[in-house]
Formats: structure tokens, C-alpha cells, sequence
């Protein structure tokens, strides 16, 4: 079987190393060339448990790619994406970092729960925000059991969905709050270990929780526009977990229903349901896996025909295997 040229740019980044992890795993037919998240430096990152130097992007590396995924910084992705344009054929371009949104030819992309496809000539598929794609599969599965009324969701979010150095400030502020010692606060302007916060410090060196709260809100009323639901509430925390989406979801139906049959519509529309007498959906219990998992299905008191619903998802899986799907329908 003849393998397929994908590139990936950013094979150091946390989504590049998801992808690179994700095409091992499942041992696909394609030969994945990984450069550097940097314009000009080479970097050393671990690939299947050895050290691995990845170079630089040039022409030579996209020659004859029929896909090319964007993982690195916006030099990096915006060089790939002017050698892409010369390139005949083009190859397919696929952004998992939300940087070309606002292009004229940008896609939202997540197959499974996407309205019909805008007809562009060589679109640039954006890979919608791990979060709305979770909260998407779970809502269009509720929609069809029964219709909703109203929506409402809290979405924690873990330091992972800002990169390795929220990771490394999370690890490193966790340490020194232990030891008693000045906590590092260079990404966040706040301290985000040991606790939960509705916004980060005004001088923090990343996205406001406010700006991904919109574009989550964006991609999810995108998603869910031909289903006809009801708007989605939504707010956005920061939860001190290194990976993972967890979400508290509120649903009101337009009927009663009971929770065993809410259940049994889940766990017959594919999701991974986890029943009282299992160890409930969570970051740790998603790590590394597909789909989503719900857990704690309970009757709102308040309400007889509301009911709160707890639902994980790996937000670094979700957004690879989104990437990898678009590479190979391209």
C-alpha cells in the first residue's frame, strides 16, 4: 500500500506531539514528516521513547505532501502556508491552532457533528476548539432523545490548552507552593495551582479565559446550528488539572424523562457511559482517549424535567484526531 505525505508543523508542540502519538498508535499509512515550532532552530523532542531533532520548514519538506498540519507558531504556519499556495496540487491545510480563522478560506471542521460544508476552492480547514466539540456530541445526542429547552455549561479548563510552558508554571508554581517558596506567575499573572479562577491577571502572557470562552460559544453555535437547539449559557473556568475538559451540564427538556432512559440514549448513540456503580467520568479517567464520557446523570430537584450531567473529554486527543481525520478525507 502506497503511504501518503503529511506534514506536520510543530511535531514539539502538545497538539504536534498528540498527532505524531495518534499516527504511531494507530499504525497509519502515511508518512509524517515533523519539523520545528521555530523559523530557523532545530529542536530536540522525544518520538516513541528516543530523542528526535526536528529541522526547520523549507520547500523540500512539503514537496509532493498531499496534507500539511499546522501545530507550530505563526511564522512557522504562515511560511507553510505561502510554500502550500505555490505547491500544485495544493495540499490539504489543516490549522489546529485557530490562527486563520479570520481567513477568507477558513473551514470549520468536526466531522461527526459539522453542518453542510461552505464550497471554497483550497480551504483551510480550522479544527474547532476541542471543548465545543465534546459538548456538541453530547448535546446532539440529548436533542435526540428528546428535545431541549434550555442549556446551560460550566467548562474547566485544563493548563494544557495554553501550552508547555502553562504547563511547566502549573508544575512549577505546585512545587513551590509546597516548599513554600515565590510562585513563578510569568503565563498566568495569578497563582493557578491548588485553585480555581473565573479570569487570569492582567498582565498574563497567553489568551484570556474570556477570549476562549467566545470562540468556544462561536464554534458551538456553528456546530449546533442545523440541529435547531436552544442557545447554550456558557462559562469558561480555569481548573488547576494539567489535561483534560471536564464540563457540568445543565439540560432542560420540553418533557419529563427519567435518568435510566436518558442513559440508555446515551450509551446507544456511542458515548461512554459511566454508570453509579463505575468510577465516574473525569480528566484522568479521558486521558488518551476517543469520544466522550459522561457520568452522573441526576435529576435536577428544582426541576423535574432538568437533569445535570458531568462530561470529560481529552481536550489534546480530541483536537488530533480531528486534525488526522481531516488529513486523511483530504
Amino acid at each position: 500500500m502506497r503511504k501518503r505525505k503529511w506534514v506536520l508543523t510543530g511535531g514539539d508542540t502538545l497538539p504536534g506531539q498528540e498527532v505524531r502519538g495518534y499516527v504511531d498508535e494507530h499504525r497509519l499509512p502515511v508518512v509524517l514528516l515533523s519539523t520545528s515550532s521555530q523559523p530557523e532552530d532545530r529542536v530536540l523532542t522525544e518520538q516513541e521513547g528516543e530523542l528526535t531533532v526536528l529541522e526547520p520548514l523549507d520547500e523540500n519538506t512539503i514537496a509532493g505532501a498531499e496534507a500539511i498540519l499546522l501545530a507550530a507558531s505563526e511564522a512557522v504556519n504562515g511560511r507553510a502556508l505561502a510554500l502550500a499556495s505555490s505547491a500544485r496540487p495544493r495540499p490539504a491545510l489543516i490549522d489546529l491552532t485557530g490562527q486563520y480563522e479570520a481567513h477568507p478560506s477558513a473551514r470549520l471542521r468536526a466531522p461527526g457533528v459539522e453542518p453542510a460544508l461552505r464550497d471554497l476552492s483550497d480551504p483551510i480547514e480550522i479544527v474547532a476548539h476541542p471543548a465545543a466539540i465534546a459538548l456538541a456530541k453530547l448535546l446532539r445526542a440529548l436533542h435526540a432523545f428528546s428535545p431541549l429547552r434550555s442549556i446551560v455549561v460550566n467548562v474547566f479548563e485544563p493548563v494544557s490548552s495554553r501550552g508547555k510552558e502553562a504547563i511547566d508554571e502549573l508544575h512549577q508554581q505546585t512545587v513551590s507552593l509546597l516548599n513554600f517558596a515565590q510562585q513563578p506567575r510569568k503565563i498566568f499573572d495569578a497563582q493557578v495551582s491548588f485553585n480555581l479562577l473565573p479570569r487570569f491577571g492582567g498582565h498574563a502572557h497567553c489568551a484570556s479565559l474570556a477570549d476562549a470562552e467566545s470562540r468556544i460559544e462561536q464554534h458551538l453555535a456553528s456546530l449546533l446550528a442545523p440541529a435547531s437547539l436552544p442557545p447554550v449559557s456558557l462559562r469558561l473556568l480555569h481548573a488547576p488539572v494539567f489535561h483534560g475538559h471536564c464540563q457540568s451540564v445543565w439540560v432542560e427538556f420540553d418533557a419529563p424523562a427519567e435518568p435510566a432512559a436518558i442513559e440508555a440514549s446515551l450509551k446507544h448513540a456511542g458515548v461512554d457511559l459511566r454508570r453509579r456503580s463505575e468510577e465516574p467520568a473525569s480528566n484522568v479517567s479521558a486521558a488518551g482517549q476517543s469520544g466522550i464520557l459522561v457520568s452522573d446523570v441526576a435529576r435536577d430537584r428544582a426541576n423535574p424535567r432538568a437533569f445535570w450531567l458531568w462530561l470529560a473529554s481529552d481536550n489534546l486527543r480530541t483536537l488530533a484526531e480531528t486534525a488526522v481525520l481531516l488529513a486523511g478525507l483530504a
